[in-house]
């Protein structure tokens, strides 16, 4: 059985298999080889646990927050034109 840590801890000998690895790679992996780990140590599956949603702490309804992420933007741009438009040299 062969680890790897891009298999994070999983049996990687199929892998290592499937790439068609060279003769020097192969001797590689005896040069670092340290010894057989026991499938019954290794951890199982663990069950995937979403996380929380965000806690909207100002009680801000979703909507509100949506619409002032689109206006503001706006407005910077209309003030920024306004200022332009008003201080240019005739």
């Amino acid at each position: 059985m062969k680890f790897c840590c891009q298999q994070l801890g999983k049996d990687a000998t199929n892998d290592f298999e499937d790439v068609g690895h060279s003769d020097s790679a192969r001797e590689m992996m005896d040069k670092y080889y340290i010894g057989e780990i026991d499938a019954n140590t290794v951890p199982t599956k663990r069950k995937y646990v979403p996380p929380q949603q965000s806690y909207n702490q100002d009680k801000t309804p979703e909507f509100v927050i949506k619409i002032l992420q689109f206006l503001v933007p706006l407005l910077i741009l209309g003030l920024a034109f306004a200022v332009r438009t008003y201080t240019k040299k005739e």
